[in-house]
């Protein structure tokens, strides 16, 4: 995901974005913790920094 790909969007698709970014983090913790073998941690800072992004779109919008 580009910041220039989330520039082009509304403020309504931002807040969608955001907000399946937070569902898929929180997702990531409860398969990490209830699994002892969880091989995804690469996709935490993936998310992590998304999240960052779409925030920072959206400040710059309001």
């Amino acid at each position: 995901m580009d910041a220039s790909e989330l520039r082009t969007k509304g403020v309504g698709d931002l807040r969608n974005e955001l907000l399946a970014l937070l569902r898929e983090h929180f997702s990531l913790r409860m398969q990490r913790a209830s699994s002892q073998q969880f091989t995804k941690n690469h996709q935490f800072k993936a998310v992590r920094r998304n999240i960052a992004r779409v925030k920072t779109v959206l400040r710059e919008k309001t």
